[in-house]
């Protein structure tokens, strides 16, 4: 049976870097709430259930979760890893997950490697924090780092190797030579190597390296960069005095049915981990510059996660992996809110039940 895995962004609590950048107390709360309609029927601003307005900071928020995953039918959380050439950066949820074993769900780390800048304030060219891989000594060091978390029993391998997800594994000229360094180190650890998996998103759509083991098919970027044209967003922008990037009608079908369409690609000899989404609308982030998914709703999104399962079990694939768990200002969000409470994940229990 497959798998479901929800990515899961860390970025609610607070850090001297997000309030140095940001402003005191920023979170990924602080855009949700902000985030205002910008047409009429826009689905904001979106409002956790009972104002949840949770502090990762609390290892109990963590433990909440796991087991309201759990309780709808989710494998495990795939949480995102910021690590800038020995700078960590979001880290202390993650931190505190591992000493805690309370958090009882399994896991794996998505490297997002991405070099960090002001994009939300429009302004891309500032750069806030770089990118660097360096040499084998910062390669090693990075995965000291990591052990202890490939070595939890909660974490997820296959044939003995820890899941590692990279964002954007084109990024570095040098990535196989790093896969291949850290295949030979943690064979000394007891494990066989490392199973990467590659993401395919919007900048990157085919595989990189020839030594990692799978690929991601992140959706809807995936399928937006490839499937939608540029001229259809242009004909579908809505012009009004916030000049917010509004896919046409119905677009949320629209690229479903691509990803339906589109899931039977293979890429060469590479696992596939198939990408689910909840919904997209990024205008809490972007205000102006930002893209809006219309016609979303629980049970569509069931109809098409379902049939994306379906899939997924036919051809024996692993895991099925949702964007997102928590990516509340990309309206990307499995987690109970004010307007659909429980309704999505409700959804991907019946789907799971159906299969």
């Amino acid at each position: 049976m497959t798998k479901i895995l929800a990515l899961y962004l860390p970025q609610f609590h607070e850090t001297p870097e997000n309030n140095e950048w940001w402003g005191k107390g920023f979170t990924e709360w602080t855009n949700t709430k902000k985030a205002g309609k910008l047409f009429s029927g826009h689905y904001q601003p979106r409002t956790p259930l009972n104002n949840n307005y949770y502090d990762l900071s609390d290892p109990a928020v963590m433990e909440e979760h796991a087991e309201t995953a759990r309780n709808y039918g989710i494998y495990g959380f795939c949480y995102y890893h910021y690590w800038f050439n020995g700078t960590q950066m979001l880290h202390k949820p993650l931190l505190q997950m591992l000493e805690n074993h309370k958090v009882n769900i399994p896991f794996c780390l998505s490297w997002a490697n991405d070099s960090w800048n002001k994009a939300w304030d429009g302004e891309e060219r500032q750069i806030l924090i770089q990118q660097e891989y360096g040499e084998k000594e910062n390669w090693q060091q990075h995965l000291d780092y990591l052990l202890p978390f490939f070595k939890d029993p909660r974490y997820i391998r296959e044939n003995n190797k820890p899941v590692f997800f990279i964002y954007r594994a084109i990024g570095f000229a040098r990535m196989e030579e790093m896969i291949s360094f850290w295949n030979e180190t943690l064979q000394s650890e007891g494990f066989d190597g490392i199973h990467i998996v590659e993401t395919l998103n919007s900048f990157q759509q085919e595989p990189f390296c020839k030594n990692s083991s799978a690929v991601f098919t992140f959706e809807p970027m995936l399928t937006l960069r490839k499937s939608i044209s540029l001229e259809n967003k242009i004909r579908g922008k809505i012009n009004n005095m916030f000049g917010t990037q509004i896919l046409l009608k119905d677009s949320y079908d629209r690229v479903w049915k691509e990803v339906i369409n589109n899931a039977g690609k293979t890429y060469g000899d590479k696992k596939v981990y198939r990408g689910a989404f909840v919904d997209w609308d990024n205008s809490p982030r972007k205000a102006n510059r930002g893209l809006v998914l219309t016609g979303a709703g629980p049970e569509k999104f069931g109809k098409y996660f379902s049939q994306l399962l379906q899939i997924a079990t036919k051809d024996h694939s692993d895991y099925l992996v949702v964007n997102a768990w928590n990516e509340w200002a990309e309206g990307c969000y499995l987690e109970a809110d004010e307007k659909f409470r429980f309704a999505y994940l409700e959804q991907i229990k019946n789907a799971i039940s159906a299969n």
